[in-house]
């Protein structure tokens, strides 16, 4: 039993994954597409980072589109 119980719909996924190696054209990421994207880490308690995930989930929106957006009102954006 070398495939198991999942065997085809674990080979499915990984298929699929494997077509879309791009992002989805409505993904918004604030900047050009020239631009580098790095990653930005900030600690916050497991509790509120859980709360923020499901209300940005339930609002249908990322939390890198919600942390930009805050970030760029703050301190607005190179010119």
């Amino acid at each position: 039993m070398a495939e198991g119980k999942f065997g085809d719909l674990i080979k499915q996924a990984r298929k699929t994954d494997n077509q879309t190696t791009s992002k989805p054209d409505n993904q918004i990421t604030g900047l050009p597409e020239s631009q580098k994207e790095v990653n930005l880490c900030v600690k916050v308690p497991e509790t509120l980072r859980r709360h923020w995930a499901a209300e940005s989930k339930r609002q249908g929106v990322t939390m890198t589109e919600i942390i930009i957006q805050a970030l760029s009102d703050r301190f607005g954006t190179p010119s």
